[in-house]
């Protein structure tokens, strides 16, 4: 029963902070440890992330559904292959390779060593400031139909830092999209778009490891977690997208600096087990 309650919580937490640049993954690896439930694992936080993604494909049903349609007739019929929408497809896809390759290929390390609270605090501080500089300084522009294949790749090699717990899928993928000049609203609805296949890809891959291995609650639990984040995530994709319409990422910064900064300070007090 109390795995069932820690599930709930944590599928909260994943719901809250998956769409916010401010790392899901991080906050289901440090606040199970504040509250001496230990590491739910790798699996767990693979899988309950599906949830949040299955929000974004019900969320964005009708830009998925056209981009789709599109890319399918494309490859068939010339005509349809200039398309803004079928452009996007390909550019989803590209996007995707880095963090699916590296996912693959570093899937032990990823498990094991970038797991440590040590990285996560770090990470939480140094991709804050990184996001904060980036929304500063980009030229707010663009928009997302002028996204290229060369920033198309840029944005989803920025992604595939999010293997690294603590650096944030979105967090990543907006500060690049931010760097190179798209505006706000621009760059977070990409990120979200692009999120769909890697993290979709990352729970299927990780379902074997559900049963036992790499997660510490089994089914049920892991179940209710998923269904919890993807009812609390759909909430947070609407909120986030009117907020960044009219202002910065700012508080995302200090937020996650205040975070990263509090668990090394934990860490070197011994509260915290790294």
């Amino acid at each position: 029963m109390f795995d069932l309650i820690k599930a709930v919580v944590l599928g909260i937490l994943q719901g809250l902070t998956e769409f916010l640049p401010i790392s899901s993954s991080a906050h289901l690896r440090i606040f199970p440890e504040l509250f001496g439930w230990g590491d739910p694992g790798a699996a767990f936080t693979a899988v309950v992330q599906i949830g949040t993604e299955l929000a974004v494909l019900i969320y964005f049903r009708k830009d998925i559904w056209r981009i789709g349609k599109a890319w399918v007739l494309a490859l068939f019929k010339p005509e349809w292959r200039g398309s803004d929408d079928a452009r996007m497809g390909w550019f989803i896809i590209v996007g995707s390779l880095p963090i699916v390759i590296l996912g693959v290929l570093l899937k032990d390390i990823i498990e094991r060593d970038f797991r440590n609270l040590w990285i996560i605090g770090t990470t939480l501080i140094v991709l804050g400031i990184v996001l904060g500089i980036a929304d500063r300084i980009g030229p707010n522009t663009k928009k997302i139909d002028a996204l290229t294949m060369r920033d198309a790749v840029l944005l989803g090699a920025a992604q595939a830092m999010a293997l690294i717990p603590g650096v944030s899928r979105s967090g990543a993928t907006i500060s690049m999209g931010r760097f190179l000049g798209y505006e706000r609203e621009a760059a977070t609805r990409y990120a979200f778009l692009l999120a769909i296949p890697a993290v979709v890809g990352a729970g299927l891959f990780q379902l074997p490891e559900i049963p036992g291995g790499d997660n510490a609650y089994g089914w049920g639990p892991t179940l209710v977690g998923t269904i919890v984040s993807f009812l609390v995530g759909y909430a947070a994709i609407a909120w986030l997208l009117r907020y960044v319409s009219t202002r910065s990422y700012t508080p995302f910064v200090i937020y996650r600096v205040l975070l990263g900064s509090a668990t090394l300070i934990l860490l070197t007090a011994g509260v915290l087990s790294a």
